[in-house]
């Protein structure tokens, strides 16, 4: 076991200079743990083994998050749905590390939101059957939903969702989740990783695992945007790479069995004004019964999600015209005022589910969502599975399990870190933590000044990147000089949400944005002239 240095610190800002030099420490240093796969288990893996002292490298194929960490539904929620699969344990922990985030770790991403989940004449799930349900949920999370649920009724329902179909309504259930920006948690993720001593950096390649013996005893890797080969000495590497882990275990052993089952979800965004939906709304799909929701962004309205097999490349995930169709015929049927076409649609994405599951599974939304820990006879540590919202716990207990396989106590210093904030949580005296109704504040937390700070040195970086969008110019200089943003992607679809928000207005601003970037990263030791 290495001796451990938990106060060990690097970079807090993630900057193309900072990218460099991680790239040659890379190749020239040797690690405990070395780290594939820079989506929010990924992230959450290096985080919580750097806090306990760790030497930890993360790589990651293309950006951080670019992936289905940022293909969410953008819910940190207690997993209600999971109750009708009988998975007491999963909704347990999923209620309490949502808490933990809001209250602690992220409050200034994760924000309470209030849910409608009506119920219908001829629903599978009665209303007395769902108010049980709801009950075990709020006991699960041991009273501390937010706010207790209630039982409303069709009258009550009407006045505060009164687009909503009321025809055979019965009445609904309000209960409280959360909802995020999961780019950003996942970025965040990153920047606590490396100010507890991570070395990271985005777009390497994995090309073959090194072995000496028969052991893993690291990587070879490739830059993808300096073309330059490293070898990283690590005495554990863990795939944490979500959809592509069984490319990684092949790599280790071109023989192994699969072990995911891969299911995808699209989403579609909409105009708010076109649904006017006041809550986020829980609903069964007429074709199948699966639940979807309808949730308020801002002023769009997010759709999804679909949950079918892919068998495909997750390279090539994408939203299909039968997606689309499929979503707007459920919200059409709840919302029939919105009268949703396919123009109405400003943005779609869609993402992959690494399951774990039996191959005799037939449904795809019965398919449990717990993690598995898998370890080869050379060593790769697999994390197969894992939720957004369970990222921080399911990180604690990979780490006990590498800590365990370099010889030393798993549960050393573990709960130390469980309310240890991320890079832009702002702590007050009373331990309570400040948010400000500011929108810097409520993406940068208490790195917004670092942020006005920028915009303040020249005028034109406060001017918006597309009129009426609310993402600037100096939030996008920002991204490289602080979060290792390296195309206009980078900062249009993970930086900031602009792509998946309007993806016409974020192709207005694709070309002025990629000139930016590009003159950051060739001059990131100069100042903008």
């Amino acid at each position: 076991m290495p001796q451990l240095d938990p106060t060990r610190r690097g970079p807090t800002t993630l900057s193309p200079a900072v990218r460099r030099n991680n790239l040659a420490r890379l190749g020239s240093e040797e690690f405990d743990l070395l780290v594939i796969g820079g989506g929010i288990n990924g992230a959450g893996i290096a985080r919580d083994a750097a806090l306990r002292g760790l030497r930890v490298a993360l790589i990651e194929k293309g950006d951080f998050a670019s992936g289905t960490s940022s293909r969410s539904s953008k819910l940190i929620h207690g997993g209600l749905r999971y109750l009708e699969l009988g998975d007491f344990r999963l909704v347990r922990e999923a209620c309490l590390e949502r808490d933990r985030l809001r209250r602690y770790v992220a409050p200034h991403l994760v924000k309470p939101i209030p849910f409608l989940f009506p119920v219908y004449r001829g629903d599978p799930v009665g209303i007395f059957r769902l108010e049980v349900g709801m009950w075990v949920y709020d006991l699960l999370a041991a009273f501390r939903n937010i706010r207790m649920h209630r039982l409303l009724s069709p009258k009550r329902v009407a006045e505060l969702e009164p687009g909503l179909q009321q025809a055979q309504l019965k009445g609904a259930e309000l209960y409280y989740d959360c909802a995020t920006d999961d780019a950003r948690l996942t970025l965040e993720t990153i920047l606590g990783a490396s100010g507890a001593g991570a070395v990271v950096a985005n777009y390497v390649r994995l090309l073959e695992l090194v072995k000496d013996g028969g052991r893993i005893t690291g990587a070879e890797i490739r830059d993808e945007r300096g073309a330059g080969r490293y070898t990283i000495h690590a005495r554990v590497v863990v795939n944490a790479t979500g959809p592509w882990v069984d490319e990684v275990r092949r790599l280790d052993n071109p023989a192994v069995v699969p072990c995911l089952r891969l299911t995808k979800g699209a989403h579609i965004v909409v105009p708010r004004s076109r649904v006017d939906n006041r809550f986020a709304v829980v609903l069964r799909a007429p074709r199948d019964g699966r639940i979807l929701f309808v949730i308020p962004w801002d002023d769009r309205t997010l759709i999804g999600t679909t949950d079918t097999d892919f068998t495909g490349s997750p390279d090539t995930v994408s939203v299909d015209p039968e997606d689309v169709e499929y979503l707007l015929e459920a919200v059409n049927a709840f919302y029939p005022h919105a009268r949703l076409v396919r123009s109405d649609v400003v943005g779609s994405f869609a993402g992959l589910r690494p399951l774990v599951a039996p191959e005799d599974a037939r449904n795809p939304s019965a398919v449990s969502r717990e993690e598995r820990i898998l370890s080869s006879p050379s060593g790769l540590v697999t994390l197969a599975g894992g939720k957004l919202t369970t990222f921080r716990a399911v990180a604690a207990t990979v780490t006990d399990h590498i800590i365990g396989q370099l010889g030393g106590k798993p549960t050393r210093r573990r709960r130390r870190h469980h309310k240890v904030p991320l890079a832009g949580g702002t702590a007050h005296k009373n331990g309570r933590w400040r948010v400000e109704a500011d929108r810097l504040e409520q993406r940068y937390g208490e790195r917004a000044p670092e942020v006005m700070a920028l915009m303040q040195e020249r005028a034109d970086l406060s001017h918006p990147l597309v009129a009426g969008m609310p993402y600037t110019r100096g939030e996008a200089v920002y991204a490289v000089q602080a979060e290792m943003a390296l195309d206009a992607e980078d900062v249009l679809r993970r930086r900031t949400p602009m792509a998946m928000r309007d993806q016409a207005a974020a192709s207005k601003a694709a070309e002025e944005v990629k000139a930016l970037v590009d003159t950051l990263v060739r001059n990131s030791d100069s100042k903008l002239s």
